[in-house]
């Protein structure tokens, strides 16, 4: 984090578009429950939900916030105005494009009120041991309506907020299956003394039957009993509900849809640039410019937003972005270089490739960044003003997707021959090209993994990525780093409830979703999309990162089916009772896609949703890795050939670099 973006901040949200991928995970029914009766419920509510009296929108996320419609889930999310999160004007946040979605996120958590909940002593499943979730007689239970398989998770209280406001928070292991219903239930509650905490009043009279309106006793007893199907038994359920979770067409829709609308006017050339500078200092060749890229926004800067026809779907705007580049290239190689499309880290820009200029020579690598609008450093002042009014996020989510177009834009003028390798500046003395057009792959470091999943998932222009320090779901990443600390100065003063402040970073998250890994996850490395083939990716974690959590990157790992290298850590060093839970080992033939985990000596994470901070926490190893010799070569290795060397000899991958 930039002292400018401190200082700045310190001062100072789906459519039913053509992009449908083959691979969508939708085959279910219409969003609708059979009651224990046998009759057909729908779930819908007018309003709030009664069932739990903390606060309207809980529990969340919940199928009563939906209604039926003719989507590829059989519903559409449908939330309350008068229910929103409201700032510190008192202005609610507009939900107008979270209701376009016909579900909720993949990584949905899940919050509900359990007042004088411990969560110690009810032996809910921790963070360091996510298997315990799928223990029988777990008191928490995710299941899959459809498959009928309960999900891994890890669950705690909001330490964020006061004790007598801390909801308790589901964070599932792995992304949820696109367009797939999932059951909640909660049972054998204790609070610290071991007694039974009290089923809500609302929730008995669901059981009585007498909780008004009828068909939501109906839907939620319909839930009970296919829960009590699944345990074999009938259960004394706390509380139970159920959600949907967004089609694949929902969550990727609008940016396939652009995507395929600007390479259909590219066609198969390249993309109209302009070289404004090149200058050559130790072999090294930096070049900046511009390129084209067709704008589906209302404005080209900050605070545009798509273009939508009367079906959500964006349209083409006037004329284009001229979107920035910053290249690193050998001057004068020996062999054309290896390209790469980089995407910078947090708020940042394109000049964040200069940092790569020390490994152009050693990896004999061309590098090339364009600014990721949305979140790149002209944004900031604009997210502030988001942090302050979340009404506004659909700009920070729509530019994201323009930015992704861009990205592939770029990997196009690394690819084509009429591209980058036909302008004298990327060329030798004697007029050859200095990188290896057709070559390109992609790496992404902090931000810049955590949106480059998605981007990867959607381009045509590279099939292997190096996503270093990354991480899936920003709603969970952002009270677990210490990058969110000026953020959260202002969010906090816009959103002074905390109850609402922990509901109002779950509901951006349905339109964070369309922009980063989250959305796109379940489709980079398997069930790609149309005319787009999966990837290979490597995961490089710095074991105790104070600003992407390890859980998000693991999260990520499971999602995507990678293998991690074993052993992860040495003897001692991790708190889980298994380090990396559930990923199976990189062994034998080491290609396809993996996990490696790099130990800097830091502490291990703190559990719960809080940062690791110095000095409790030691030195933050989040951008170790570039000063690591055995990390650059595990990554330059796997860029050429697809296969994640053994760098460490066979034990777990240690370095000293902050010692």
């Amino acid at each position: 984090m930039t002292a400018a973006v401190v200082t700045l901040l310190m001062a100072a949200g789906c459519s039913d578009s053509d992009g449908t991928p083959s691979g969508e995970r939708g085959a279910r029914d219409d969003g609708r429950t059979q009651g224990p009766a046998g009759a057909t419920t729908d779930p819908t509510l007018e309003g709030c939900d009664p069932l739990d009296a903390t606060a309207c929108l809980l529990p969340f996320p919940n199928d009563g916030f939906t209604e039926a419609a003719e989507t590829p889930t059989g519903r559409r999310v449908r939330l309350p105005a008068d229910g929103m999160p409201t700032n510190a004007t008192d202005v609610p946040i507009d939900s107008a494009d979270m209701d376009r979605a016909d579900g909720f996120s993949p990584g949905s958590t899940l919050l509900v009120g359990v007042p004088g909940l411990d969560v110690a002593t009810t032996e809910v499943a921790p963070s360091t041991d996510i298997g315990a979730s799928l223990d029988e007689g777990a008191p928490i239970v995710l299941l899959d309506a459809e498959s009928r398989e309960p999900v891994p998770y890890w669950a705690e209280l909001d330490s964020r907020a006061p004790e007598d406001a801390r909801l308790l928070t589901v964070h599932p292991a792995t992304s949820l299956a696109e367009g797939h219903r999932y059951l909640v239930g909660l049972r054998g509650l204790l609070d610290e003394s071991g007694e039974p905490v009290p089923s809500s009043a609302e929730w008995q009279q669901v059981v009585d039957g007498t909780l008004e309106p009828a068909s939501r006793v109906t839907h939620l007893q319909g839930v009970e009993a296919q829960l009590d199907e699944w345990a074999g038994t009938d259960e004394d359920w706390w509380m139970a509900w159920d959600f949907t979770v967004a089609s694949a067409k929902s969550l990727s829709g609008r940016l396939l849809h652009i995507r395929d609308a600007a390479y259909e006017e590219l066609g198969t050339d390249a993309p109209a640039f302009t070289v404004d500078a090149a200058t050559d200092a130790g072999g090294v060749r930096t070049v900046t410019g511009t390129f084209e890229v067709p704008l589906f926004l209302t404005s080209a800067g900050p605070g545009g937003r798509f273009r939508l026809d009367g079906e959500g779907v964006p349209e083409r705007g006037e004329g284009t972005i001229d979107a920035r580049f910053v290249c690193v290239v050998p001057s004068d190689p020996d062999e054309a270089a290896q390209p790469i499309v980089y995407g910078h880290g947090l708020l940042g820009s394109a000049q964040e490739v200069q940092s790569l200029a020390v490994a152009v020579p050693l990896g004999n690598l061309a590098a090339c960044a364009t600014d990721w609008i949305g979140m790149s450093s002209e944004d900031l002042p604009n997210v502030a003003q988001i942090l302050a009014d979340l009404s506004e996020f659909p700009e920070l989510a729509d530019r994201l997707q323009q930015g992704h177009v861009a990205m592939s834009f770029l990997g196009r003028l690394l690819n084509h021959a009429e591209g980058f390798a036909s302008d004298p500046a990327f060329q030798d003395p004697t007029g050859e090209p200095v990188i290896d057009s057709g070559a390109t792959q992609f790496v992404g470091n902090s931000q810049g993994g955590i949106l480059g999943g998605a981007a990867s998932a959607v381009s045509t222009e590279w099939d292997r990525a190096v996503l270093g320090v990354p991480g899936i779901n920003y709603s969970v990443l952002l009270p677990r780093s210490v990058d969110f600390d000026p953020f959260a100065s202002v969010f906090e003063a816009a959103y002074t409830d905390p109850i609402e402040r922990t509901l109002a970073l779950s509901l951006i998250q349905l339109l964070w979703d369309r922009g980063e890994n989250q959305g796109y996850a379940q489709h980079l490395t398997a069930e790609p999309y149309d005319g787009i083939e999966a990837k290979d990716v490597l995961l490089i974690e710095a074991f105790g990162d104070h600003q992407v959590a390890n859980v998000a990157t693991e999260v990520l790992a499971r999602t995507i089916g990678a293998r991690v290298h074993r052993p992860v850590l040495g003897e001692g060093r991790s708190n889980d009772v298994e380090a990396v839970w559930d990923v199976p080992a990189l062994e034998g033939d080491r290609d396809g896609s993996a996990l490696v985990v790099w130990d800097y000596g830091t502490p291990a994470p703190p559990p719960g949703n809080v940062a690791p901070r110095p000095p409790e926490y030691g030195d933050d190893p989040h951008g170790a890795g570039v000063q690591e010799p055995r990390v650059l070569a595990q990554a330059f290795g796997f860029l050429g050939d697809g296969v994640t060397d053994d760098v460490c000899a066979g034990g777990p991958c240690v370095s000293e670099v902050l010692g």
